[in-house]
Parts: structure tokens; C-alpha cells; sequence
């Protein structure tokens, strides 16, 4: 059954961050509306109000491809119920249906002691590693390889707690001989992938892969013939039609909330076998430029 298409409706406006604040009440917003929804968007009603702790854990296109309707469709449903988008109607069912204690992280309670809340915070960590270990495509790990090592330019993009991997990536490929750069402000990220051209590799860092600066970006740069890798966890989230190669990682600790934790040690796991990898495949260029670049540090140490 192909997707429904989405009803018109009046332009959207971006949302500004003050607009993604959790709205009290989202469960009885929609049970407000149902009876006067078209199929489509009764449809996604009705999946949320049945199952509103497995739509934290869903990207808009894992929610559309389940309710069989387009992103748009979940998109207009989401500002029907006066939200600005499904990562606000996200924050509103969690404010509903998640204890206050789980957005500091899930699996805390009330009363944990600084040795149990250390225990289950490096378990998460642990487990988010083996978990994206189980997933990491090697194919494509050595594709993603093949297209930075041979690009004239690398550029890196990432958003909020992505920006800091981003710069990570970038100081890493610095160290190695590559020619890279990190680009972490929207505007300039925009800019920037529209200048891009074949020449050119892009890697994206999103855990969402549904940030809007990101996938405007990513599809800028795809669009100007660059060549797109990007890092992200879910198996299906808008980013990807606009990636040459995807990368996953699997930590769950962002089922609503819109800060990183787990998802950083993943991502940061990917990428240090990323720049491994890179470094074998050039190995004299990597170990020459990796000692060159050791020497100018030494200057900056007592």
C-alpha cells in the first residue's frame, strides 16, 4: 500500500529550540481530534495512542512507514495537535509517560548512590559498544574508508552534541594527513555543502539522522556531487536518502531525551575505527604525518 500523500497546509515554519519545550497533556490532545481526522492521520492517532512508549523510540520515518503514511503526513499531524514537529510531540509523550528520574538517564532511580549510578552509567556504555559492534557493516566501514581517503576534501558535519564529535573527527584527520574540516554552524554548514562538488567527501554525524540543519546539509552536499558518509543510529531516519554510506550505531539512551549521552561513546567508537582504518590504507603518509604533527606538539608540553 503506497503512502498516503499529505493533506496541504499552510507553510511551515522551523521551529526555533524555545519551540521543542515538552506541551502538557499530548495523549489527550489527540483523543481530542480523533474523530475528526482524515484516515491517514487517524491512523498515526491511533498507532500513538496504542503504543506511545515505542514512539519514543522511533524516527519519523520508522512512525510513517508503520502507520503507512508519509513523513509529511506525521509532520501535519504532529502541528495539528499544535506541536511544531514529531521530536516536540517526542518530549510531550515522554513528559506524560516517562518517570521525571529517566530523563537524567533511563536507567536510574530515585536513591541510586554515586557507586550504583557509576555501575549503571558504564553499563550503558558497555552495552551501547557491543550493541554497535553487532551492527557495524564492515562493507560498508571500508566503503566509507575508500571515499574519504580518496577525496581532494573531507568536510565533517554536526549539530549540537554532534559538533563536538565533528570537531573530534576533524582533529583526528588533521593528525593523519588529511585534509579536513569541521563545520558545525547551520549557516555556515549550508553554505559550505552547497560549494562542495565531486571532489569533495562529506561525513555527517547525526544520532537522529533527523536534525534539520543536518539533512538540509547532507542533501545540499549530495546534491553538489559530493560524496556523503554519515553516522547515525537509526535504521531508517530521513538523512539517509541523501547518504553514499551509512555507518549505524545502536544506543538506546535517546529515546526522548534531546541531549547525547551513550550515543557520544558510539559514535566516537565508530570513528576511531574510521581513522584506523584510514590510516592503514595510507599507512607511510598516516605514520610520517603522525610523527611530523607529534613533533609540533611536543612544543606545547612542559
Amino acid at each position: 500500500m503506497m503512502p498516503e500523500r499529505a493533506a496541504p497546509t499552510k507553510p511551515t515554519v522551523r521551529a526555533r529550540a524555545s519551540d521543542l519545550a515538552p506541551v502538557d497533556n499530548a495523549l489527550a490532545r489527540i483523543r481530542a481530534v480523533l474523530e475528526t481526522l482524515a484516515p491517514g492521520a487517524r491512523r498515526i492517532a491511533d498507532y500513538v495512542l496504542e503504543r506511545p512508549h515505542d514512539v519514543l523510540k522511533m524516527s519519523v520515518t520508522e512512525l510513517s512507514e508503520e502507520t503507512q503514511a508519509s513523513e509529511g503526513s506525521v509532520i501535519n499531524f504532529c502541528q495539528r495537535l499544535g506541536l511544531s514537529g514529531f521530536q516536540q510531540l517526542k518530549l510531550s509523550l515522554a513528559q506524560e509517560i516517562v518517570r521525571p528520574v529517566q530523563f537524567i538517564h533511563e536507567d536510574l532511580e530515585i536513591g541510586d548512590d554515586a557507586a550504583v549510578v557509576c555501575r549503571k552509567i558504564f553499563h550503558s556504555g558497555i552495552q551501547a559498544l557491543q550493541d554497535t559492534l553487532s551492527v557495524l557493516d564492515h562493507t560498508a566501514l571500508a566503503k566509507a574508508v575508500e571515499t574519504l581517503r580518496t577525496a581532494r576534501r573531507i568536510e565533517v558535519y554536526g549539530i549540537g552534541s554532534s559538533a563536538p564529535i565533528a570537531d573530534d573527527a576533524h582533529y583526528r584527520m588533521l593528525r593523519i594527513g588529511l585534509d579536513a574540516k569541521a563545520v558545525t554552524d547551520s549557516h555556515i554548514q549550508a553554505i559550505s555543502a552547497s560549494r562542495t562538488d565531486p571532489g569533495v567527501a562529506v561525513l555527517t554525524i547525526s544520532h537522529s539522522g533527523a536534525t534539520h540543519e543536518t539533512v538540509m546539509s547532507t542533501k545540499l552536499a549530495k546534491a553538489a556531487g559530493a560524496r556523503t558518509v554519515v553516522i547515525t543510529n537509526y535504521a531508517r531516519s530521513p538523512i539517509q536518502a541523501h547518504a553514499d554510506v551509512v555507518l549505524f550505531t545502536m544506543a538506546r539512551e535517546t529515546r526522548f531525551r534531546t541531549e547525547a549521552m551513550m550515543s557520544r561513546i558510539a559514535q566516537l567508537c565508530v570513528l576511531d575505527a574510521l581513522i584506523a582504518a584510514l590510516a592503514l590504507a595510507d599507512h607511510d603518509r598516516a605514520t610520517e604525518t603522525l610523527r611530523s604533527t607529534f613533533d609540533t606538539l611536543s612544543s606545547k608540553r612542559f
